[in-house]
């Protein structure tokens, strides 16, 4: 059994995207440097430079790497910082989403399209307008919509904006204020640009009441990932600060989402990044951990684990532990 494993064991990775395309399971992640950096609010540590793609035929085999696909010099409107990133496929080509500071330092969303899911992927020549922060994921509804959400704090920016407006005064909400939301916007057909400005998507607690800047132990703070299973939207997330990784729930694919508990508890190393898949059947969930470095947080790797959902839509960890029930 690999479960629980680094999967990668040459390269430091992280903020894995896991998706299944031709039977085999694809992993997008983003590429730690070895250096040694000291870490910052900012995120300066983590200087990404390029983008590695893993392919794995089962779950019982650890992934091939196929190669570089790109890097940041093949970015033209990039200066720095490929995070964490997403792919999806449509109508037989293969979109890479990624974030990266524009020339001003600014977190945009690029893309990069490709004719495999192992790439190489050419990224487009500029970043998709209307697009800030970080943490792209892209979601394909059941209905042949697309749909991009996105958006983490701090080093990442969301802080920063209201009402899709950009200022340096623009501070993270604290104490009873309603906390900073992630952004979904519907796709165009192209797959390249926006049909739609970013819509908040908002978490509440079960009694419908957006959650709070305090409340660290729920509210978002980066790391969107967007599934659906049956009739319910499922939104995780990280809360940063806290290090777990947690869920809520819709019946629309903009929300508002009902928080429904914790996925994940702290791992080793400050940050908490992942994503969801079903396999032949089982449901996985992919993230990182910094064991191969001891602990250092810009030194990250690959893991996963199975996860599996209660009679109520609740989602439990493999070791059994019931993080609470879906409310609505």
């Amino acid at each position: 059994m690999i479960q629980k494993r680094p999967l990668v064991k040459d390269l430091y990775t992280a903020d894995p995207s896991a998706h299944v395309f031709n039977g085999k399971i694809y992993i997008y992640p983003s590429h730690d440097e070895d250096i040694d950096v000291e870490s910052n609010d900012n995120g300066d540590q983590y200087d990404m430079k390029d983008y590695h793609v893993y392919e794995m035929p089962d779950t019982e085999t650890y992934p091939r790497d196929c190669g570089c696909v790109f890097t940041i010099n093949d970015v033209p409107w990039a200066s720095k910082q490929l995070w964490a990133p997403d792919c999806v496929e449509k109508d037989g080509k293969y979109y890479f989403y990624f974030p990266a500071r524009d020339k001003t330092g600014m977190f945009r969303i690029g893309v990069a399209i490709g004719d495999k899911p192992e790439g190489p992927f050419k990224p487009e020549a500029d970043y998709i307008k209307g697009t800030y922060s970080i943490d792209p994921c892209m979601f394909p509804d059941t209905d042949g919509k697309y749909y991009l959400t996105a958006g983490g704090l701090w080093g990442g920016q969301l802080d920063q904006y209201k009402n899709n407006k950009w200022s340096a005064d623009n501070k993270e909400p604290k104490g009873d204020e309603a906390a900073c939301t992630p952004k979904i916007a519907l796709m165009k057909d192209n797959m390249t640009e926006l049909a739609e400005d970013y819509r908040d998507l908002v978490i509440t607690d079960e009694n419908g009441k957006p959650l709070t800047g305090g409340d660290e132990d729920r509210r978002y703070f980066e790391d969107p990932w967007l599934f659906k299973k049956g009739d319910t939207y499922y939104f995780t997330y990280s809360t940063g600060t806290t290090h777990f990784l947690c869920y809520a729930t819709s019946k629309n694919v903009y929300g508002p989402y009902t928080y429904g508990g914790k996925i994940l508890t702290p791992v080793l190393g400050w940050t908490t990044h992942h994503s969801i898949l079903e396999y032949q059947g089982k449901w996985y969930l992919f993230y990182h951990d910094c064991e191969r470095s001891n602990g250092i947080n810009q030194k990250r790797n690959v893991k996963f684990r199975e996860i599996h959902f209660d009679a109520n839509g609740g989602i439990i960890t493999e070791d059994g532990s019931d993080w609470g029930d879906v409310k609505n």
